[in-house]
């Protein structure tokens, strides 16, 4: 069969609903300043959807520091791999801050948050290793994961957070490196960016006692909004001398783009030398790298941003609680809404909220929660307000009425062309 044929005759389940969702409800475009309130489809919406979390996109500071490296450097410099000719003391600087900042001995940048865990990944495991991981951990790890089997390297899965379980499957992966005399790593995240759970990396930590193995944890929602100073995850729980591999990426707290896995000095020694996405890729550009030491700088003194974020968090998710919406384990600012229908409920709900109510945010359903359930994904940050929580409620409680008795199934399912007329 011709591969266009096969693809075109199999979109996947998410695909074939791009006739009828592409531009509104999958790829809709944001306009204007980064912010609470940005345009779409030539309206003003409260946007609940960017992970902004403590409001340095267009921090003016930050907007400086990016246009005068700009200015000076352009976006080509450094030119080629850092192994090759892209090493600068900038990047080597923020490397090391940042490993500092989590309490790491070392720290490597890299270009991107998805691609760059799955090549730790991919680095640290050979095929006698063995890898336990959280079964909601994010696709850039299960990607990782499916690189280490295609090497032939085994790995087992526990259930979300169970730790009796996680228990078992290193039970499993003990015996089986008994065999390949290879090592164990178990990966898990900070914060879990769908439900906003937090991984229990203090109970996890405390398996080493029984156990002979590494933890990488993934930290994307935690670095900059969970911990004293901002740190993350582990400093939350108190345990980040046992996390043995920190990583996190500059997409959330930084909004920037790259990564950096930080560690033990001999290790991201390692990483430096065969992490292939980082040594056949281009360094980062020197606006980037710049910009993302002024992030990362406004990250540490300024507390009073992080302080603004969980006060818009605390409202937001103790008003939905108070209104009857089921919010989930959540403890962090990645706010989830549980409501109950499928795809034509929740295109409609959605419809409603931008269009009656002015305000956008994501709608996840089926096939990446199941199909009688319809998840709304809240992300606060610092830019918004408390008046913005209370608009925001009342604004569900109007779609909620308009679901639970049953309007939104009766209607026909708005695609992306009536909701542009």
């Amino acid at each position: 069969m011709d591969i266009f044929k096969r693809v075109l005759d199999r979109p996947g389940n998410i695909g074939k609903y791009m006739d009828t969702s592409h531009g509104y409800f999958a790829f809709p475009k944001l306009e204007g300043e980064i912010g609470p309130r940005m345009m779409f489809k030539g309206k003003e919406q409260l946007v609940w959807s960017l992970n902004n979390y403590i409001g340095l996109a267009n921090h003016p500071e930050v907007r400086k520091a990016d246009a005068d490296a700009a200015i000076k450097y352009g976006m080509a410099y450094p030119m080629g791999a850092r192994m090759m000719s892209g090493q600068t003391k900038y990047h080597e600087q923020l490397e090391q801050s940042l490993a500092d900042f989590v309490g790491k001995e070392r720290g490597f940048l890299l270009n991107y948050g998805y691609q760059g865990i799955m090549s730790v990944i991919d680095a640290m495991a050979d095929r006698n290793d063995v890898i336990v991981y959280d079964s909601e951990c994010h696709a850039s790890i299960m990607d990782g994961i499916y690189l280490h089997k295609a090497k032939g390297g085994k790995s087992f899965v526990f259930p979300h957070n169970d730790i009796e379980r996680a228990r078992k499957m290193l039970g499993f992966a003990t015996k089986r490196t008994a065999e390949s005399k290879g090592g164990i790593m178990l990966i898990t995240e900070g914060v879990f960016g769908m439900a906003g759970d937090m991984g229990k990396l203090d109970e996890i930590a405390a398996l080493k006692k029984d156990f002979d193995f590494r933890i990488l944890v993934d930290d994307a929602h935690g670095f900059g909004t969970m911990g004293e100073t901002g740190a993350g995850a582990p400093e939350h729980f108190g345990v980040a001398d046992d996390m043995d591999l920190i990583f996190g990426t500059f997409a959330k707290s930084m909004a920037g783009i790259g990564a950096f896995i930080s560690g033990p000095t001999e290790i991201i020694d390692f990483l430096q030398y065969t992490m292939r996405s980082q040594t056949f890729a281009k360094s980062l550009p020197m606006p980037m790298v710049i910009g993302a030491i002024k992030r990362l700088e406004l990250l540490q003194t300024k507390p009073e941003l992080r302080e603004q974020l969980w006060t818009v968090v605390n409202a937001l998710q103790s008003g939905l609680k108070e209104a009857g919406f089921e919010i989930g384990v959540t403890n962090s600012p990645v706010t989830p809404v549980y409501l109950s229908g499928g795809i034509p409920e929740a295109t409609n709900l959605i419809f409603d909220l931008r269009e009656k109510h002015n305000v956008f945010c994501s709608v996840v359903v089926y096939p990446v929660v199941p199909k009688d359930v319809i998840l709304l994904r809240l992300i606060p940050t610092a830019m918004h307000t408390v008046k913005d929580v209370e608009y925001t409620l009342k604004a569900f409680k109007a779609v909620k009425k308009n679901l639970d008795d049953g309007t939104y199934a009766h209607m026909s399912v708005v695609d992306q062309g009536e909701a542009t007329k």
